[in-house]
């Protein structure tokens, strides 16, 4: 399988989440707006999220994949079981006792560290203790999901580890159904949307269990015990676990800063979904499949393949999320008002929306070639480079917020965040090429700057099109808005995709292969 049909695969199941993703959003913010309980629930709800981040998907992905792909070459299927079963043990271990102490403390919790500004409101304050209460479990049942996932990846099966989220939504949005016929309240509806987090997460483990035993590769229990091999994992995962969880850092930043703005927490959720599609699809997919590939490629001492899939990685990165960047922060306000803007959502959330929304896309490269460049540093084992990075990049983001938050308000969040995330990608760039790591080939250069040319002509027509056609675009009916807005997108991507193929900067070749595949399919 092409490297391309290896994203493709990724990004799909990823794509079927984030569209059930937008039907969450939208049914969320249809019945809650940018209220008291919209705020509460995203509040909590961002807290266990945060640490599946940072300890789970974050570490395991850096740290787990390159010694469990090490193990698979090196000693074969049966030691890298053995290793598998030494980590779980000390993993289940370790989330009970996180688990247990969290929902004892969750209340200082929130008053210190989810949302202390919270606390000025008791009922608001009280409403994210028990929904903080009711998802925590989600984080234990994630972090096994995490490295579950991590396996399969490992074993080139990557199809059922990137679909497993689709279950959350799934179970969301069947829940939001649920309450709407009931016509339950808004702090019932946030006490339900808790518990079918906590549902989901049990789904997704029990998915991915049965992809493990249809693999063969069940794993068994064993004695906690901190062998050498687990001694490596936990010193590899600290840096890792939080290189991994930054962009979470950063956002849980702004949270806290934002809880003292009514609303706030909820339109950076709303903006922030939005932001994650082309991030979420192209990111994580390149994430997901270069870490594995490249220390598979680096173990076996195959250079010629490791400079490869670092060229094409960032090839493909940015020839999909550079127009997508683009399209977000010229379009905004139709976009926001086309998926949210009913019931309790009104026109004046959709501007402020749309502001944070535009800001958060000037970040989005950024964001999705910091996903390219580190692992070519966790394949190396070398943790560390990320991890000061990752310093530099919470150091920028807390100042910045403190700075544009009093004078912009939560735009100026999401204008730090995008900062950030540049200033800590063009350091890990600059450490890639002086120590000689990765240096991208001429004709890579060359499609960069042919896809920047693309996406700026593209850009023209939907600057074009927002000033000659604003009613149509935000205040005509929705059927109108809704076709105005699907032919804007395509003939963009028709402008960006014809120019792109014309010119070499995309690859004709392999996406006809991969069309041909998809029809087959």
């Amino acid at each position: 399988m092409s490297l391309i049909r290896k994203f493709a695969s990724v990004g799909g199941a990823t794509m079927a989440s984030r569209v059930l993703g937008f039907v969450r959003e939208a049914m969320i913010a249809g019945f809650l707006g940018a209220g008291p309980v919209a705020d509460a629930f995203y509040a909590a709800f961002r807290f266990p999220n945060l640490f599946r981040r940072l300890f789970a998907e974050g570490a395991f992905n850096a740290a787990f994949v390159p010694l469990f792909a090490k193990e698979i070459e090196g000693g074969g299927p049966a030691a890298a079981k053995k290793f598998a079963e030494q980590v779980l043990s000390v993993l289940l271990l370790s989330l009970f006792a996180i688990s247990a102490l969290a929902m004892i403390f969750m209340p200082f919790l929130v008053g210190t560290v989810i949302a202390p500004k919270f606390a000025d409101d008791p009922e608001k304050f009280e409403l994210t203790v028990l929904l903080a209460r009711i998802m925590f479990p989600y984080l234990a049942a994630m972090s096994l999901v995490a490295m579950l996932a991590g396996i399969l990846n490992s074993l080139r099966r990557y199809f059922l580890a990137a679909l497993a989220p689709v279950l959350l939504n799934v179970v969301l949005v069947a829940s939001l159904v649920a309450a709407g016929y009931l016509d339950l309240s808004a702090p019932i509806i946030g006490e339900v949307l808790g518990w079918s987090v906590t549902v989901s997460g049990l789904l997704q483990l029990g998915l991915l269990v049965w992809a493990l035993k249809r693999e063969g590769f069940g794993l068994g229990f064993v004695r906690p015990r901190l062998t050498p091999a687990v001694k490596r994992l936990l010193w590899l995962a600290l840096p890792a676990a939080v290189t991994g969880g930054i962009t979470q850092i950063n956002l849980l930043i702004g949270q806290i800063i934002a809880s003292a703005q009514d609303g706030a927490i909820a339109i950076i959720n709303y903006a922030d979904r939005l932001n994650q599609l082309p991030l979420g699809v192209i990111g994580i997919a390149i994430g997901v499949v270069l870490l594995p590939e490249l220390s598979r490629a680096l173990q076996a001492g195959d250079m010629k393949e490791a400079k490869y899939l670092q060229n094409r990685s960032l090839e493909f990165g940015l020839a999909i999320t550079v127009p997508a960047a683009v399209g977000l922060a010229l379009l905004p306000e139709p976009i926001i008002a086309l998926v949210f803007e009913r019931g309790a959502f009104t026109r004046e959330t959709t501007l402020v929306t749309a502001s944070v929304l535009a800001a958060f896309s000037i970040g989005l490269p950024a964001f999705v070639l910091s996903k390219i460049f580190t692992p070519v540093f966790y394949a190396r084992e070398d943790m560390r480079t990320p991890l000061k990075a990752s310093v530099v990049s919470v150091v920028i983001n807390i100042v910045g917020s403190l700075v544009l938050f009093p004078r912009l308000g939560v735009m100026g969040l999401a204008i730090a965040t995008s900062l950030a995330g540049w200033i800590s990608v063009f350091y890990l760039g600059q450490q890639l090429f002086s120590r000689d790591l990765f240096r991208p080939a001429a004709v890579t250069i060359r499609r960069i700057g042919l896809i920047v040319i693309g996406a700026a002509l593209m850009g023209g027509l939907l600057w074009w099109t927002k000033a000659t056609f604003p009613h149509w675009l935000l205040d005509a009916s929705l059927l109108v808005r809704l076709a105005t807005v699907l032919m804007t997108i395509a003939a963009a991507c028709v402008v960006y995709f014809g120019f792109a193929f014309a010119t070499g900067a995309l690859n004709r070749a392999e996406f006809a292969r991969l069309l041909k595949r998809s029809k087959k399919s």
